[in-house]
């Protein structure tokens, strides 16, 4: 049989290999489905963030439309009062997506897919057919409270966009020279996670290459790194390039770390440009800067660093914007090896305070 609209409702807190299986078997079923993402004010995960991580696994789901809404009634399966409330809830999403497409009449739905025990009265409330999908978890052995009480033991249940979404970033920013991409590298290789390299440096060295390709063409000198020219396009770019490097990486494991990021760009920007030109930085806030101190640690020129005089009002710089942009972060000092142990424990606050969820209505 097949149905002509489908209800798929839940709290996707977060969502996972279930919701998604769920979700499928709808659509398969069904010309249009209505996955309607109900959460309340009281969870740690923003509706606006499921949504997106839905819309984003069934973007090539023929039919499936992800709608959220706030819905902070009570639970009570028992009281006919309390599912009124839930009822005008769900009948405002789906009207809600009948006006968006223009047809009022496509507010009615004739199938309700669920794998919870609520379904059959959801169903007849609505006058429509339950359809039960794995209800004993036999296919897909995981929940929501499963996935909040131990994320790390349930990351493979959860699809990419959510593995992204949900990720806790680690940005080790400082000064040249002051041993953030070592830092970072260890940091990523200690926890087995993915590594995003700096693109300032790899941008620069490209710059580079392309003066000199214009100077042989020109019959000019070959320009030395002192002698580019820095525009705020380039830190635009490598901003840009930073931010695409990230989400590409992100997810694989619950933890990614990032040797600088877009709002660092910013940063850099203001100290070769001479003054402040806007911030650069697109997506969320990181879970955790580590601020490499420039104290102690002895400047090594590459060939293409020029900034040790700038190192002192570098740190403070980044200090600064921190501090303004009220995000967790951590100045490391002291040898290598205690950066990174103090890195190490920082990152263990971190992981524990993110990946802790508010108990659901």
């Amino acid at each position: 049989m097949r149905f002509r609209h489908a209800l798929v409702l839940g709290k996707f807190y977060p969502p996972h290999a279930g919701h998604h299986h769920l979700v499928r078997t709808a659509a398969g079923e069904s010309e249009r489905t209505t996955v309607a993402v109900l959460g309340s004010s009281v969870e740690s995960l923003s509706i606006a963030d499921r949504v997106r991580w839905l819309s984003a696994e069934h973007a090539a789901d023929a039919g499936v439309a992800v709608l959220g809404d706030l819905d902070d009634h009570p639970v009570d399966y028992r009281d006919d009062a309390v599912w009124d409330l839930h009822m005008g809830v769900i009948r405002s999403v789906l009207a809600r997506r009948a006006i968006a497409e223009g047809d009022p009449a496509g507010a009615v739905v004739d199938a309700v897919f669920t794998s919870e025990s609520y379904g059959q009265e959801l169903a007849a409330r609505l006058g429509a057919k339950h359809v039960a999908v794995d209800p004993d978890r036999e296919r897909y052995p995981v929940s929501g409270t499963a996935v909040r009480a131990d994320p790390f033991a349930h990351w493979h249940r959860l699809a990419r966009p959510t593995r992204r979404g949900l990720a806790a970033r680690v940005v080790v920013i400082g000064a040249e020279s002051t041993g953030t991409t070592t830092l970072s590298r260890a940091l990523a290789a200690h926890y087995g996670a993915p590594w995003v390299p700096e693109h300032g440096r790899l941008h620069t060295e490209e710059k580079l290459a392309a003066a000199r390709a214009i100077a042989r063409v020109a019959g000019c000198p070959p320009p030395a790194p002192e002698d580019l020219v820095w525009t705020l396009g380039d830190f635009a770019d490598i901003a840009a390039r930073q931010d695409a490097a990230e989400d590409a990486a992100a997810g694989e494991t619950p933890i990614l770390v990032c040797d600088n990021d877009s709002w660092a760009a910013t940063v850099w920007c203001e100290r070769y440009l001479g003054r402040p030109h806007g911030d650069f930085t697109s997506g969320g806030k990181p879970a955790l800067y580590l601020l490499t101190d420039h104290v102690g640690v002895p400047f090594h020129q590459d060939g293409w660093r020029d900034g040790e005089h700038l190192r002192p009002w570098m740190t403070a710089r980044f200090v600064r914007g921190l501090r303004a942009r009220g995000v967790p972060w951590t100045l490391l000092t002291g040898s290598p090896e205690h950066r990174l142990r103090r890195a190490i424990r920082a990152c263990e606050e971190t992981l524990r305070a993110h990946f802790r969820y508010a108990d659901p209505l």
